[in-house]
């Protein structure tokens, strides 16, 4: 009876499979949302802090009403982590809305999305963690797709198109969009280590605080005005909080409880093909076929890389 019962509180419940749709859906409508911000003309930093503040605020009653002992309880080492994995966190939201302004939906999401990659890259500098074959291969094709979007293949032969406003353009917001990916694959990195000791919902608070922290810093030593805009800007700043962030951005988080860590990645992974779509429908935007191409090429990067991941904590859990 006891092993029938704990198999039974290992087995998935059926409302995380229910959450897997749930965060697809709406963090494929972040990059929508911001560029419907970014048309109302309102800065990037504005933009990637009020996500995080109204987050924040919405948590605030839950995290200290119902999670207060967990939060007291924390060490030192965790608050600092938080904190370094809080600015992180603004730092990839502050890039990618960013990228947004010099590139396309799909190409910026793309790139972003290549955060598992990154988060192997620095498991093996930080945690001496070994990588699979098919995770270096996963790289390696996800930089040639990287490539592929950045270099115009077809005039490579003119200078004066290497170095066009629009080929410089897409460069700027692969870069900034590379940065976002970077970013958070630190805050990812922190997350798995400190979300098998802490509860979601007073984990998410604090690293969506502390961002938040930082972001409102930000926006005061660079004067960025937070006043004057359209009603209808500030409705998509309060929608993009509620939705992708903490619907979204939180139900992946809730996640890692039940699926391991780079299946939760390859989840995310889905969310350039519903960005790209929602893109199409919303602004008749379809990207230049090299960089269609290109973002597909990174995808399947991308799942080659956290198959890598997943095969070998299958084999260790079917061992163990």
């Amino acid at each position: 009876m006891q092993s029938v019962a704990s198999a039974e509180s290992r087995s998935t419940p059926v409302t995380a499979y229910a959450v897997i749709l749930i965060a697809i859906v709406t963090t494929s409508s972040a990059a929508i949302l911001i560029r419907y911000a970014l048309q109302e003309d309102m800065p990037p930093v504005l933009i990637a802090a009020s996500r995080l503040v109204i987050a924040s605020l919405a948590l605030t009653p839950i995290a200290l009403r119902r999670y207060w002992t967990n939060l007291v309880g924390l060490r030192r080492v965790d608050l600092l982590l938080m904190a370094i994995s809080g600015i992180c966190l603004a730092i990839h939201f502050t890039a990618w809305v960013s990228s947004l302004q010099y590139t396309t939906v799909l190409v910026s999401v793309v790139i972003v999305s290549t955060g598992p990659i990154w988060v192997a890259i620095l498991e093996v500098i930080f945690l001496r963690i070994r990588l699979s074959a098919l995770v270096v291969i996963g790289l390696l094709v996800a930089l040639l797709g990287g490539a592929l979007i950045g270099i115009p293949l077809n005039n490579a032969d003119s200078l004066e198109a290497l170095i066009s406003t629009t080929d410089q353009n897409t460069v700027t917001g692969g870069l900034l969009a590379w940065l976002g990916a970077l970013s958070v694959s630190v805050y990812m990195l922190i997350g798995r280590k400190l979300r098998a000791r802490i509860p979601v919902v007073p984990y998410v608070w604090l690293v969506y605080s502390i961002a938040s922290i930082f972001m409102l810093a930000v926006i005061i030593v660079t004067s960025t005005p937070i006043l004057g805009f359209s009603l209808g800007g500030y409705l998509v700043l309060l929608a993009m909080g509620l939705v992708p962030q903490l619907i979204g951005h939180s139900s992946l988080n809730y996640l890692l409880e039940h699926f391991p860590a780079a299946l939760v990645s390859m989840f995310s992974q889905l969310e350039p093909i519903g960005s790209a779509i929602l893109a199409l429908v919303l602004f008749r935007e379809l990207p230049p076929n090299q960089q269609i191409v290109g973002s597909l090429i990174i995808v399947i990067g991308v799942v080659l890389a956290s198959r890598g991941e997943i095969r070998p904590a299958q084999s260790r859990s079917a061992t163990s």
